[in-house]
């Protein structure tokens, strides 16, 4: 795995000389850093790690090891922080690769709720997959060795040069190359890209949550798709449904037994965007979240092709919370559900 070298003389190679800004205060810089480098950098460490809070601490990671930077020293900040927090990454895989053969049941990314445009490289990004977070294209870049999702990443979503991804990567352009292609090669076979229009996400779960709520199998069936498949991660923290589960009818029966269970009427729905896709939040009776569903369009319209469940209270903590349901003699919420919205895994 290549090594970072933090010092300046290193990180002076990378292209022509910046102009020097004038305020070399800290608050200055840590300004700069957030205005103009943060967000790629959470986009490129989330789109590595699959984690929102990790790509999180990384970022800030490589702010505090650029505070000790002399800036003025740095030919290039971008490069140099990009190269910084993809070799944290790397090294950050190397050790979650071992914990990977360790999860319990299925994994899927840590969820974006609502910010999915917030994590694209910018708002500008023109590249194929720069806007794309959602977990059918996670779960695609998991299947990657971690200089292949690098190299993917760095060229397809950063639209790198071969010769800049070569010096992140510490490998020659040839070889990178060869590392994107072979990914690229992946992601085609695994993840076919559907762009959906938000009038049609809408009819999505609004056909959804209908049958579910009126326990209609059949007519949730018809909303599936034959093959659709539910995965469900409790990461071994709750119970979840411990496989790929296939077969839209299998899917729509194991779903509405889940929903007449008696634990889920208490349960509240809040609608939401989870990683660009339509789904919603789950929350008790206290306002906490129990899980996140995302519904992922199939390329039938009008059909969906994977359900999503995020259970795992690790990957939720940083969801907002609800108020309590309202007691007896109380005019319910707006964000009260009607009965029968529970899920895999309770």
């Amino acid at each position: 795995m290549p090594d970072i070298n933090d010092s300046p003389a290193a990180a002076s190679d990378d292209g022509p000389a910046a102009p020097v800004a004038a305020d070399q205060s800290p608050a200055a810089r840590a300004l700069r850093f957030d205005r103009e480098h943060a967000r790629s950098l959470r986009a490129l460490a989330y789109r590595m790690l699959g984690s929102r809070a990790e790509a999180e601490d990384l970022v800030q990671e490589a702010w505090l090891r650029w505070a000790d930077v002399d800036e003025t020293a740095v030919r290039h900040a971008g490069a140099f922080l990009s190269r910084l927090v993809t070799n944290l990454c790397l090294d950050r895989l190397q050790s979650a690769a071992m914990r990977r053969e360790q999860y319990v049941g299925v994994w899927l990314p840590e969820p974006l709720v609502d910010e999915a445009s917030e994590w694209s490289p910018s708002p500008e990004a023109q590249a194929e997959f720069a806007q794309d977070v959602s977990v059918a294209f996670m779960l695609t870049l998991e299947r990657l060795s971690p200089l292949e999702r690098a190299a993917f990443l760095l060229h397809e979503v950063f639209e790198l040069d071969f010769d800049e991804i070569a010096r992140r990567l510490g490998r020659s352009a040839a070889a990178c190359r060869q590392l994107a292609s072979r990914a690229r090669q992946h992601v085609k076979a695994d993840y076919a890209r559907h762009e959906v229009e938000d009038e049609e996400r809408q009819r999505l779960f609004q056909a959804f949550m209908g049958a579910l709520q009126s326990f209609d199998v059949d007519g949730l069936a018809k909303v599936l798709t034959d093959d659709a498949v539910l995965l469900a991660d409790g990461g071994g923290k709750v119970s979840a449904v411990p496989r790929v589960l296939e077969g839209g009818a299998r899917v729509a029966k194991a779903f509405v037994g889940f929903a007449k269970l008696p634990a889920s009427r208490a349960w509240r729905v809040r609608p939401a965007r989870i990683n660009g896709l339509p789904g919603y939040i789950v929350y008790d009776a206290l306002g906490e979240p129990l899980q996140t569903v995302a519904l992922r369009p199939a390329a039938e319209p009008g059909r969906i092709s994977a359900i999503y469940v995020q259970r795992n209270p690790d990957k939720l903590s940083h969801l907002p919370r609800l108020g309590p349901l309202p007691s007896a003699g109380e005019a319910p919420g707006a964000g009260a559900a009607a009965p029968g919205t529970g899920h895999p895994g309770d």
